[in-house]
């Protein structure tokens, strides 16, 4: 799995547990619908660090807190 994969995996995991549309998060974050599309759909090769922090940010979460997941296990993470 890629770390856009896991990053995307991740924050769908946290809206819906939050019950957060993605047009919430895009209001929230003022990421634009087709660039929020493009990141939760694996569609870039890297997103920026300001995008990660607004969608985290948006999401109520600190940064250890979202990136204390499974799916962010560096033995099975392809970092490109």
């Amino acid at each position: 799995m890629t770390l856009n994969q896991a990053f995307a995996i991740r924050v769908r995991e946290i809206l819906k547990m939050k019950k957060m549309t993605q047009y919430r998060l895009e209001q929230e974050t003022g990421i634009y619908h087709s660039s929020m599309n493009a990141i939760l759909n694996n569609k870039v090769k890297a997103s920026n660090f300001k995008s990660i922090a607004l969608i985290i940010r948006a999401l109520g979460l600190s940064i250890t807190e979202f990136f204390e997941s499974s799916v962010f296990d560096f033995d099975n993470l392809d970092i490109e």
